[in-house]
């Protein structure tokens, strides 16, 4: 449980770190020390959520499962553009996907709507194994 917890963490971390290369300041996050942990959007969970001016972040991580569920394409198309209380953000989304499923998450965000695509960014996140 213990190093499930910590792979978790890890890759959270990731989020963060990209969130701040991207000039975001991190407002909350799962598994941290001095931070809350953010708000689901509706009923989906947020692994982080960051700032900058108008702009928004949300970091979100997933795993081989979530790649083979469909709910993932309904939960990225609400979080990017279902729920009202972010219209008036620049929206973009962080996905921390595991390296060894980069390149079929990459794919998969095909499957999403022509306006959701550009406000994803994927990050490629230490793997679970």
């Amino acid at each position: 449980m213990t190093n499930n917890k910590t792979n978790k963490r890890d890759k959270v971390d990731k989020l963060i770190d990209q969130f701040w290369k991207d000039g975001f300041l991190t407002l909350s996050r799962k598994y941290g020390k001095y931070l809350p942990e953010p708000k689901p959007i509706g009923q989906y969970d947020v692994d982080a959520v960051g700032k900058y001016k108008r702009k928004l972040a949300i970091g979100i991580t997933i795993t081989a499962d979530d790649l083979n569920d469909n709910n993932l394409i309904t939960k990225i198309n609400f979080i990017a553009k279902g729920y009202p209380r972010l219209n008036n953000f620049l929206l973009t989304i962080f996905i921390g996907v595991p390296s060894d499923l980069f390149l079929k998450a990459n794919m998969y965000l095909y499957q999403l709507e022509n306006d959701v695509q550009p406000k994803i960014k994927l990050i490629s996140v230490p793997s679970s194994k």
